[in-house]
């Protein structure tokens, strides 16, 4: 009795907190037609957000997975002193809120301050602008990649890298033939995992990039904009791409699950 009453107050939290408001905005979005949602996501801004958004996020991911697997190499593999002070550092957005990281990101690369000033002088704009959004979304969606291959990497050992180095192998081959297929699985998880985040990520990103529309605007302050200007059906329609992709993620993550695939 106690196992069935838990599930219905699983199912009951998760209707009212998840399932109810995703129902509502599909169901506000299609209320009128497939040719408004349609319209709605095609008109020039909103194309410009996608695109800043995918830009955003790939870069974003690309830097995230080679630092993932450098940074899960390092802390695996190698003892050295500060590796637990390494450990909390990149945790350390996990606790940290975005809005804070957007803050400290304008200190440091602002006009007015040191560095982003001497960047500025050499033509290079960092706040307010592309790279800023993708230094914000790579600050947060930095532990992902880390915390995904460390454990792959523990369970693999390294008996099949040693051994490939006592036949002669060099270290890039060593990491290319042995590595690179025992983390495989873990490896997508936490590059689609860190994919997801970015293409969601706001807060950060709100405070770097200016929400200039069709100049930095992402997805995610594209709702906001629209939302704030009344123009309700393209935010819902936006938020409910948003949501799909977000789902859809969820569904690529679960199956590279290196626990689903072993």
């Amino acid at each position: 009795m106690a196992r069935y009453a838990l599930r219905c107050a699983v199912l009951v939290y998760l209707l009212f907190l998840l399932i109810l408001p995703v129902a509502l905005i599909s169901w506000r979005t299609f209320g009128e037609g497939i040719g408004s949602f349609v319209g709605a996501l095609t008109t020039h801004s909103a194309l410009h957000a996608f695109r800043v958004t995918l830009v955003v996020a790939g870069w974003a991911g690309a830097l995230n997975t080679v630092f993932g697997v450098l940074a899960a190499l390092l802390l695996v593999r190698h003892r050295f002193p500060g590796k637990r002070l390494l450990g909390i550092l990149i945790d350390l957005p996990l606790a940290v809120s975005p809005v804070v990281a957007g803050l400290a990101l304008i200190l440091v690369y602002g006009r007015f301050a040191p560095v982003g000033g001497w960047l500025e002088d050499r033509g290079i704009q960092i706040v307010f602008s592309t790279p800023g959004m993708v230094l914000a979304t790579v600050f947060v969606c930095l532990p992902l990649v880390v915390r995904a291959i460390v454990p792959a990497l523990e369970e693999m050992g390294d008996e099949q890298e040693q051994a490939a180095r006592t036949l002669g192998a060099g270290g890039w081959q060593t990491f290319r033939r042995i590595t690179v297929p025992g983390i495989r699985a873990a490896l997508g998880y936490g590059i689609v995992l860190s994919l997801a985040r970015a293409l969601g990520e706001y807060g950060a990103v709100a405070v770097v990039s200016g929400r200039t529309v069709d100049q930095t605007q992402t997805l995610t302050l594209f709702v906001e904009e629209r939302f704030q200007n009344f123009d309700v059906h393209a935010s819902y329609a936006a938020a409910l791409a948003l949501a799909a992709i977000a789902v859809t993620s969820l569904l690529v993550t679960r199956l590279l699950r290196p626990e689903d695939g072993s």
